[in-house]
């Protein structure tokens, strides 16, 4: 295999298993140092080590690959890589939540929409963060409107080959179930996910309160991780928000906000009692991978095997809507 294709199998691995960010950025970065170069500059192995962006393991891994083997760090992280598998998993067409380095994310824009390529995505949203999670680096409506041109032009040098790139964002829900982001932009965009993301040990009723305001505006799309809960991973736990999930629900279903059944393994978010809730409810349903890094896409997997054994049905699940009624439904308050 190629050393660059080695490097980047193996940052995706990396990041699909939501590793130290700086591990799994070394080989993109490594593999970015060598793209471009001849074999007779990659054979060159005392340049090679001096080549800044090449470390010692991608050294390594480089060289291996080099040989004609697959490289021994390469073959212990694709042996301990097991996704999940349901019958669901194909019929997902997209993904409605992901981020860019433009935001909290890793990578560019680029490399998401080149991940989303390789996994077959019809469309994916870029749904990078509102303003006040400054932690985050959320987007001021200056800046969003910046990205909106990006998109654009990434659409259109793509000239129909897909996926599609749909505007987005994932915007915060304000205490008091306002959006963080100015409304008229917001009617801009493609996708519109809301999520909380402070004060989510606000007592019962506030919250519920909270969250009904917020999908009640017919701007939101998608309602995302509802709970806020952690049940793993390097960030630790946190408990799920308190609210009223009957009467969320009951509110996402009457104004056809959908459900995210969030991917990532640390959230699960919302827990299998509360989907059973929103299926009774009538709720529509989206299953994001939330991505921050281009091999976190792959966690659809996750997100699907998890919905398949909850029982939702794949025609209540928006991501396996086609594009075109995708958008149809997107548009459902302005038209």
């Amino acid at each position: 295999m190629h050393p660059i294709d080695a490097l980047t199998e193996i940052a995706t691995l990396l990041e699909r298993e939501r590793a130290s960010r700086y591990r799994s950025k070394a080989f993109r970065a490594a593999a970015r140092a060598i793209e471009g170069l001849s074999e007779a500059e990659l054979a060159d192995a005392a340049a090679l080590r001096r080549r800044p962006g090449v470390g010692d393991t991608s050294f390594a891994v480089i060289q291996e690959a080099l040989a004609g083997e697959v490289p021994q760090y390469l073959a212990e992280l694709r042996a301990r890589f097991a996704p999940a598998s349901s019958q669901l998993r194909a019929l997902l067409r997209g993904d409605l939540h992901c981020h860019s380095e433009w935001s909290d994310g890793q990578t560019p824009i680029e490399a998401m929409l080149g991940a989303a390529r390789a996994l077959g995505h019809e469309y994916l949203a870029l749904t990078d963060h509102s303003p006040r999670l400054r932690v985050a680096r959320g987007l001021s409506a200056v800046r969003l409107r910046e990205q909106l041109a990006v998109v654009a032009a990434l659409n259109a040098d793509a000239g129909g080959a897909g996926p599609t790139l749909l505007t987005g964002i994932e915007v915060d829900i304000l205490d008091d179930g306002a959006l963080d982001q100015e409304p008229a932009l917001l009617d801009e965009l493609d996708v519109v996910v809301a999520s909380a993301h402070s004060k989510l040990r606000m007592e019962r009723g506030p919250m519920t309160r909270r969250l009904v305001a917020a999908v009640s505006d017919r701007r939101v799309d998608v309602l995302g991780h509802v709970t806020g809960r952690l049940i793993r991973g390097e960030r630790g736990t946190r408990p799920p928000s308190a609210f009223d999930a009957a009467a969320v629900f009951a509110a996402c279903a009457a104004h056809g906000v959908a459900v995210e059944i969030n991917a990532r393994p640390e959230r699960e978010d919302p827990p299998d009692e509360l989907i059973a809730v929103a299926l009774a409810e009538g709720c529509l349903f989206s299953i994001d991978s939330d991505a921050h890094a281009p091999g976190q896409l792959g966690l659809l997997d996750e997100g699907a095997a998890r919905a398949e054994r909850a029982g939702v049905p794949a025609e209540r699940i928006v991501t396996t809507w086609p594009l075109e009624r995708l958008r149809e439904w997107t548009r459902r308050a302005s038209g």
